[in-house]
């Protein structure tokens, strides 16, 4: 498959078009040099498009790079100082990006939050959290009740421990929400909606008094780590439906 083909068959899914608030420019990124010819043999997955992934992708001989967090987030900058060094390791080594942003934190199954909600093995799951008027998370039950060391120890890949564990709330947690990333305020919908334990990337320091105040559990998993997901199914789906090659160039930011 061609750039061009791959990047439409990753937007059959993940649709784009279905998220016109998304600021950044989900899709092709940056081209090949033959976007519509090229055979794409080796794809690299990563959450974070820098310099360090954009190098170990070339290094390991992809011709591609797709990750969550692009170059791109839809106002102009000079290509200079860090940005050069970004951009000019794409163009040197002919290696492509794609990105995509939202439509992976909130694709079912193979986004970041549909995918924690699955690993944690959540039933009745709904649509949760709002974000620019875009619906992004999930909240389902546990079919069974934890504590919240027994719940944060199914959150990440293992061995991965979170940021943080705020045990603020009930002793046994059943129901979840679930947005990745920087999502702390939204524990605000998490408590509206009567929620025993709100999961997210980044936990703020000013939300943690609302959060003991209101009597939520917390788990902070690390913005980085609770993203790892979304392009892991992806690159899975890819290994299985296209039979690309594929690898995961994993960058923690320990953030």
């Amino acid at each position: 498959m061609t750039l061009v083909e791959i990047n439409n068959w990753f937007n059959s899914f993940l649709k784009k078009e279905d998220f016109p608030s998304d600021i950044s420019l989900n899709g092709i990124q940056i081209e090949n040099s033959e976007p519509e010819s090229k055979q794409i043999k080796k794809i690299a997955f990563a959450v974070d498009a820098c310099e360090e992934t954009a190098k170990k992708a070339a290094e390991a001989g992809a011709d591609l790079l797709f990750v969550h967090h692009g170059l791109f987030w839809g106002g102009c900058q000079t290509i200079t100082g860090s940005f050069y060094k970004r951009i000019s390791t794409f163009i040197k080594n002919d290696l492509a990006l794609c990105a995509y942003h939202i439509p992976l934190d909130a694709n079912n199954p193979y986004g970041n939050n549909w995918g924690l909600a699955a690993r944690l093995g959540l039933i009745n799951c709904e649509s949760f959290g709002t974000w620019r008027g875009m619906v992004l998370g999930v909240k389902g039950e546990l079919s069974e009740e934890l504590t919240i060391n027994e719940l944060a120890e199914r959150v990440l890949r293992k061995g991965v421990t979170p940021r943080s564990v705020l045990s603020l709330g009930k002793e046994k947690i059943k129901t979840v929400g679930i947005i990745s990333g920087g999502a702390s305020d939204d524990v605000a919908d998490a408590i509206e909606q009567g929620l025993d334990c709100y999961i997210t990337g980044e936990f703020a320091h000013e939300d943690y008094h609302l959060a003991r105040e209101m009597g939520i559990n917390v788990i902070g998993g690390g913005h980085y780590e609770t993203e790892t997901v979304g392009v892991s199914l992806v690159m899975e789906k890819v290994e299985k439906e296209l039979g690309i090659e594929c690898i995961f160039v994993d960058v923690p930011t320990n953030l």
